[in-house]
């Protein structure tokens, strides 16, 4: 074979070989909150999540085994509760979380403080930042877990059944009557959400409509006069085991419609506060709650 015919083979075996390694069919790529993708050569065997809600999902997501460490109030399901802790909503243990070399940390990205992220990634550490606004996220970060840690079947199937749950509850309340309503994430101070927080957009599927959705932010503090006014139709809150009511202040108004027409609904705090299948149980038990205070 003349020199010149070898020297454009073997050119072409290698530009061959270089788009076969840049398509490399093993590759996952991940979107994160702020829409730039995260390229993993090869599913995760390790991971550590850095908030409670994502810890529920790995193992929601079949790849519990995975786990080797996440933050404090992780004790969903009953296995997470023995993980070591690595952090809490405001500090992170980057020490600790460098010395278990996962192959992967999952963020939260509204709730862990960006600095220490920013460090982890600094550091060399696959971090996928993750935030969930809108009930059928929920379904795709299940999805996208499932990918990344090679659980695509597991994951896949727990995120249908999710999504054939939030399809009939939002069927079953197709064309009923708009109902206004407060939501009270703490007493004292007052603080509540804004209509683009995930429990206001889950309580759209059933007609409720958030008395403070023209308002800026996931959560702000609000007076108790600004809510008596706004006179929602239900009020309603997270509440612990244990926890005495937390809507008990609002009988010192018995004139507003929530409050003459019993409609005061506390909410299990786990399920509807944390990001994860359960979430919809809350949602669910809101939602018949809310029917029934329709007038």
């Amino acid at each position: 074979m003349p020199a010149e015919s070898r020297f454009f083979g073997l050119l072409s075996f290698a530009l061959f070989c270089t788009a076969a390694a840049q398509a490399d069919p093993g590759a996952i790529e991940l979107e994160q909150a702020d829409e730039q993708p995260l390229r993993l050569e090869r599913p995760a065997r390790s991971l550590v999540t850095l908030a409670p809600h994502l810890a529920e999902l790995v193992y929601e997501a079949g790849a519990g085994e995975a786990l080797l460490a996440t933050v404090e109030y992780s004790d969903y399901p009953a296995q997470a509760r023995a993980l070591p802790r690595v952090g809490d909503a405001f500090r992170l243990d980057i020490e600790g979380i460098l010395a278990l070399r996962p192959d992967l940390v999952i963020a939260w990205d509204s709730g862990n403080p960006s600095a220490a992220v920013a460090q982890l990634r600094g550091l060399g550490l696959n971090v996928w930042s993750v935030e969930i606004r809108q009930p059928q996220e929920i379904a795709s970060v299940l999805r996208n877990i499932g990918r990344a840690a090679g659980h695509t079947a597991e994951a896949g199937k727990a995120a249908d059944a999710y999504e054939d749950r939030l399809t009939h509850l939002a069927g079953r309340y197709a064309g009923s009557a708009s109902i206004d309503y407060f939501y009270q994430v703490d007493a004292n101070p007052l603080f509540t959400i804004g209509n683009d927080h995930l429990i206001s957009q889950g309580l759209a599927l059933c007609g409720g409509r958030n008395v403070f959705e023209s308002e800026d932010g996931l959560a702000f503090q609000v007076s108790h006069e600004a809510v008596v006014a706004a006179d929602p139709g239900a009020l309603l809150a997270p509440r612990s085991p244990g926890q005495p009511d937390p809507l008990a202040r609002w009988f010192d108004w018995p004139r507003m419609n929530a409050v003459s027409s019993g409609a005061l609904i506390t909410l299990d705090a786990d399920r509807i506060s944390r990001a994860t299948t359960r979430w919809l149980d809350s949602i669910e038990t809101a939602c018949t709650l809310l029917h029934e205070s329709r007038p």
